[in-house]
């Protein structure tokens, strides 16, 4: 059972667009998002480093070399309910029915898209959490039905791996430096001083960066939106 905060905060899934210079964006229209009814009671982030296999010879115990970094993983298993029982906030567009619940989910995470040949990359959005990624396993347990066959309760399991365009790891791999293009996937909890702070060691740029952006109300950034910080002259 989830919480009263819990409630009031829906684990949210938007599914997104890559255009040809990295740059990721939400959808908008009917199909593109859904707000979950019942939050997960249980969420797994996973993150890991692969080293190479072969110990140089002689080593003496320095450890093996760095590799790579694998993508992050995100699981978690929410359930979905029709029997009526969980209160429905009244601007919820979720379907009442367990399997219209399912269907709208699977145009968000998993239907073929035919223009990218490909299912949609999605942000996930839950308080501090925004996670960017591809779906790779979705699979449904039903646990209660009607005495006519219709489920009345399901559970999905999900897990999605991380995903980050080829523009945007070649400008994050180098973050560090004040003369190099940033591209910035915005967090609960940014601000533009802060982000400027973080990438040009001064907060005092966030005017310039809101001007480079087109950006209007600076002052409350949207998670999931991606601005541009440009080299210092």
């Amino acid at each position: 059972m989830t919480d009263a905060s819990a409630a009031l905060t829906p684990l949210k899934i938007v599914a997104c667009t890559e255009a040809d210079d990295g740059t990721i964006s939400q959808q908008d229209g009917p199909g593109t998002s859904i707000s979950l009814l019942i939050n997960p009671s249980q969420m797994k982030h996973e993150r890991r480093t692969c080293f190479v296999q072969r110990k140089p010879m002689g080593d003496t115990g320095s450890g093996r070399k760095f590799s790579h970094m694998q993508p992050g993983k995100l699981s978690f298993s929410p359930v979905f309910d029709g029997s009526g029982v969980v209160p429905r906030p009244k601007d919820s567009t979720m379907p009442v029915e367990v399997e219209d619940q399912l269907q709208s989910l699977s145009k968000v995470i998993y239907a073929y898209k035919g223009v990218v040949h490909e299912p949609s990359i999605v942000q996930i959005i839950w308080g501090k959490l925004l996670f960017q990624g591809r779906l790779t396993s979705f699979s449904v347990d039903y646990t209660l039905f009607r005495p006519s066959g219709s489920p009345l309760r399901a559970t999905a399991a999900l897990a999605f791996d991380s995903y980050t365009s080829n523009k945007q790891a070649e400008l994050e791999a180098g973050t560090s430096s004040p003369d190099l293009s940033h591209l910035v996937l915005v967090r609960d909890g940014d601000t533009l001083p802060l982000l400027c702070e973080k990438i040009y060691g001064d907060g005092r740029y966030y005017t310039a960066v809101a001007r480079y952006n087109g950006l209007r109300q600076f002052r409350s950034l949207t998670p999931g939106m991606e601005l541009h910080f440009p080299p210092l002259e």
